[in-house]
Formats: structure tokens, sequence, C-alpha cells
């Protein structure tokens, strides 16, 4: 089970805080070893001061998955994918769950080459995380920083929003600034970026 302290406490969604006023705490946190587990993640979260709330469910794949089961969570559900270009840049797209993504006009809109789904392989080695589980989260296992960050406007002007804690098996809702405090502790830059024009018509 994962751990019931301020950043893994099973329960429902809770409303997602005033944004503060920095998105940037004064001293980052050490990250943790990588591959960081759940644990590890909710433990770095508790040190930068973000309260989020998670729930437990059975492991989810799909979209259509985890409408079906992951309950009545508020917030924006969201899809990250992890894709590269011609020339190996990597980027992590995290987008509402019901935007169906062009990959030409999405490489176009973020500045990229022609994209492809990085392997399994990939994702586990830089991300540290497993096909179904990929999330904003485990950018705390790219410490080289290599991964360039994309995050849906839509996703950002919600009041929180729900990701994946490393773990198909659990969903974190987290409010949008402090997914920001979070990428930018992990010594990342988030893009964020209006993915309407990618959108597949």
């Amino acid at each position: 089970a994962l751990p019931g302290r301020r950043g893994g406490g099973y329960g429902p969604a809770m409303s997602a805080p005033d944004p503060p006023a920095a998105l940037t705490a004064p001293a980052a946190p050490a990250l943790p070893a990588s591959p960081a587990s759940p644990d590890d993640l909710f433990a770095f979260l508790d040190r930068l001061g973000i309260a989020v709330a998670t729930v437990r469910h059975a492991p989810l794949f799909t979209v259509a998955e985890s409408k079906a089961l992951r309950g009545a969570l508020a917030g924006a559900h969201c899809k990250s994918l992890f894709v590269k270009d011609k020339r190996d840049r990597r980027f992590l797209v995290v987008a509402a769950e019901d935007r169906p993504l062009d990959l030409k006009a999405l490489a176009d809109l973020i500045g990229a080459g022609r994209l492809s789904f990085a392997s399994p392989e990939r994702l586990w080695a830089e991300l540290g995380v497993r096909p179904g589980s990929v999330t904003p989260f485990a950018l705390v296992n790219d410490r080289a920083g290599l991964v360039n960050v994309v995050l849906d406007a839509a996703v950002m002007a919600a009041p929180a929003a729900n990701f994946h804690p490393l773990t198909n098996e659990a969903t974190t809702t987290i409010a949008p600034a402090d997914l920001l405090r979070f990428v930018a502790a992990t010594g990342h830059r988030a893009r964020i970026i209006d993915l309407e024009p990618a959108t597949r018509r």
C-alpha cells in the first residue's frame, strides 16, 4: 500500500488549493534515486509542501478503462505521451484525455521534427515507468533533464488535474500551479501550449 501521509493519503479527490505566489521552491529537495517508487514520489511532494490526494484502483492501461474504473474523481483527467523526434529529442506531452492528437500537427506546434513514440525500453530507462503509467510525475526520474515538457493549456486551466503516481494502480489529484512547482523542482521547464490546433478531426 502507498503511504498515508500528505502526499499519499487515500480518499476522495481534494479541492485544488489556491495557487502559490511562487512556482518554484527556494531550494528544491534532492531527487530520489532512479527509478523512484510511488513512496519516493510522495515523499518528494511532501518535502515541497505540495498536498495531493490519491485513490487506489485496479490497473488502468487505456483511457476507456480509466473512465470505467477510476470512480468520481474531480478535476481534469489526462493522458501523457512520451515521444521523440528525428533529432532524438524527447518530449513528454500531457493532454486532456479526450483530445486525440495528430502527431504531425503536434510536431509542427511544438517545434519538433517528425514524432514517434519512444520504446518501452527507453520509457523505463529515462522516465522509470512502464507503458500505461506515463505521467508528468515521472520527471523525478529524468535526472539528466533530457525530456522537454509540454502541458495542454486546457489541463492547466482546470481547478485540479489527475495523473498516475508512477503506477497505473492509483490516481493522484494535484493543483495545476503545484504541478508547475513540481516540474520546476525536478529541473525542468514546462511549456504550456494550447493543443487544440494539433487535435485530430
